[in-house]
């Protein structure tokens, strides 16, 4: 499968479309809404670039996972957050917003991030001699991951009917090509896809209701407001799995590595909008004013 045209070429330029329609969907603003929320974007990095590669390396070892199974979920832990987790973040009345700019900031740093974190995953499983990311290779992921939406914002500043008009064939577009991909890594390993299941099945469920909850929960303890925090465990929690699926598959060249990522993309539907339902409908009177006193003191604070 993975030596197939489709995958080593058509695989990197579905990437690319998907990263290019969410450049444009971001703008220069949306950077620069940082500053307004630097706790959420601080906390929601650290989470995503040195809390959950440890929480996936800690469930690894637990688990006792083969070598390419074990990089696939680093490479899943390093991946971002992208366009499938500002939707949940909408549908469970989120910050979009936070979202979008948290999306923006992660795409830039996933695009260092992801090359580090599964190189260190190759090496200290001792796969250095069949896999690793050299210069070329991270090369190659920076272009899939970062080129692609600076040239969707670059498009989004100079024609922005075009950039609206496009959004939504471009979101179409990833879920088609995020279901393809993860039936194709499947059967690609039909042989041995139950073991697989068996074996990274309640790994990948845990990484993402401990991702969901680590968001919520640090969101909750820098005390944003509800909708911040929905937001921060969505970006947390939701990660772009075709990022993860297409380095395995046409970077790294393994389909083996590629699994975690697949069971992931299906298991994702699930917990998520049953950890969002869980979450939202406690957006009840009291948690509105219990908001709405945490964004007084805010005012407050920077009065």
């Amino acid at each position: 499968m993975q030596d197939s045209a489709l995958i080593t070429v058509g695989l990197p330029i579905a990437l690319a479309i998907i990263m290019f329609g969410l450049g444009l969907s971001l703008t220069t603003g949306d950077f620069a809404r940082v500053a307004r929320s630097p706790k959420a974007v601080v906390g929601a990095l650290i989470l995503q670039i040195l809390v959950l590669p440890a929480v996936a390396f800690g469930l690894i070892v637990l688990f006792d996972l083969p070598p390419l199974l074990a990089v696939g979920v680093m490479l899943l832990a390093a991946s971002p957050g992208g366009t499938t987790a500002n939707l949940f973040s909408h549908l469970f009345r989120g910050d979009v917003a936070l979202n979008i700019s948290l999306t923006a900031i992660n795409s830039v740093f996933a695009a260092f991030s992801i090359p580090l974190i599964t190189n260190l995953a190759i090496n200290y499983f001792d796969l250095g001699d069949t896999l690793g990311l050299q210069f070329g290779k991270i090369a190659q992921v920076v272009t899939l991951v970062l080129v692609p939406v600076l040239l969707g914002m670059l498009v989004r500043a100079r024609n922005p009917q075009f950039a609206r008009k496009a959004d939504r064939p471009v979101r179409i577009f990833s879920i088609v090509v995020l279901v393809a991909i993860t039936i194709g890594a499947i059967i690609g390993e039909r042989e041995n896809v139950l073991t697989y299941l068996k074996q990274v099945g309640l790994v990948t469920a845990l990484f993402c209701l401990i991702s969901l909850s680590a968001g919520y929960a640090l969101a909750r303890m820098l005390r944003l407001n509800k909708p911040q925090a929905i937001a921060t465990s969505m970006e947390v929690g939701i990660h772009n799995t075709t990022i993860a699926l297409t380095i395995a598959l046409s970077v790294l060249n393994s389909t083996e590595i590629a699994i975690p990522a697949a069971v992931y993309s299906i298991l994702m539907y699930i917990i998520a909008p049953a950890f969002g339902f869980l979450v939202s409908r406690g957006l009840s009177d009291n948690a509105a004013v219990e908001d709405d006193d945490l964004a007084s003191e805010a005012t407050s604070a920077t009065a």
